[in-house]
């Protein structure tokens, strides 16, 4: 009798274990607005209409709670976009269509508050952004580290499905140069 009772509180035992274990978290993916401020084309450079190009795209993430308001979130978007500007050159002024994409891979903290059906949250992360340039001359690409501080807000339709909008002060170093950028997205999340 003893080893039966045993072995019924090890099983349960167990079974709670078992079940802290099973992971929470939430998949998130919609459209994503970038604007920057990569506005380093040199000297030459006579338009004085330069300014950073809004570059549209998507965004997804993946959040995993450790705990029910604190979670690691991994975050991948791309965007892209095109700028026209006027350069000096030796034959003259040349008309300078430059495209580029640019995508960031962020892992970092998010803590978060379920109020209701509303979900605020705060997060910072750290990783590296890539962008590559092309259209009229010839594009170089860059590789920088990249950092990400913001939050936003999520909405729960019903209980696995919500929307979101979000906020990231995002800064990259690229071409030796500093950008502090403004990232904004808004799409669905799937919780789990």
């Amino acid at each position: 009798m003893l080893k039966a009772v045993g072995i019924t509180a090890a099983l349960f035992i167990f079974a709670g274990l078992a079940s802290a274990q099973v992971p929470s978290g939430n998949i998130f993916f919609g459209y994503s607005y970038e604007r920057t401020n990569i506005t380093a084309f040199g000297p030459d450079v006579i338009s004085s209409t330069v300014t950073g190009p809004n570059l549209h795209g998507w965004e997804a993430s993946f959040e995993g709670k450790v705990i029910p308001f604190f979670g690691i979130v991994g975050d991948v978007s791309g965007h892209y976009g095109s700028q026209n500007f006027t350069k000096l050159t030796p034959n003259g002024p040349l008309n300078v269509n430059v495209t580029g994409h640019e995508q960031e891979y962020l892992v970092g903290p998010r803590l978060s508050i379920p109020i209701s059906k509303f979900t605020p949250f705060a997060e910072v992360m750290a990783g590296v952004a890539h962008i590559h340039t092309g259209g009229t001359l010839p594009g170089p690409s860059n590789t920088s580290f990249a950092t990400a501080v913001g939050g936003g807000l999520d909405y729960r339709i019903f209980r696995p499905i919500a929307v979101r909008v979000e906020g990231d002060y995002l800064r990259t170093k690229f071409f030796s140069s500093t950008q502090n950028n403004l990232r904004l997205s808004a799409g669905a999340v799937f919780r789990f």
